[in-house]
């Protein structure tokens, strides 16, 4: 079983050119997330713009569609 106590670079589940700002993203540089389509391990990633080597949150395909439909709702 994998440790997942760790935090790991988001870079290692997806280069840098693979990441796409939000278009709801803060363009004053404040709230900035990014997404990324990790095909490999069939999951999407999210991270904070302003810290690219920090941790990515990964999601499956129907996760992410249930975690966006929740922000939405908000």
């Amino acid at each position: 079983m994998p440790d997942r106590t760790k935090s790991v670079p988001s870079t290692e589940f997806a280069p840098e050119g693979s990441w796409v700002k939000s278009s709801y993203s803060d363009q004053g540089g404040g709230n900035c997330v990014e997404v990324a389509d990790v095909t490999r391990t069939h999951t999407v990633a999210i991270r904070d713009s302003k810290i690219p080597d920090g941790a990515a949150l990964l999601f499956t395909p129907g996760a992410f569609a249930g975690f966006i439909a929740g922000v939405q709702a908000l």
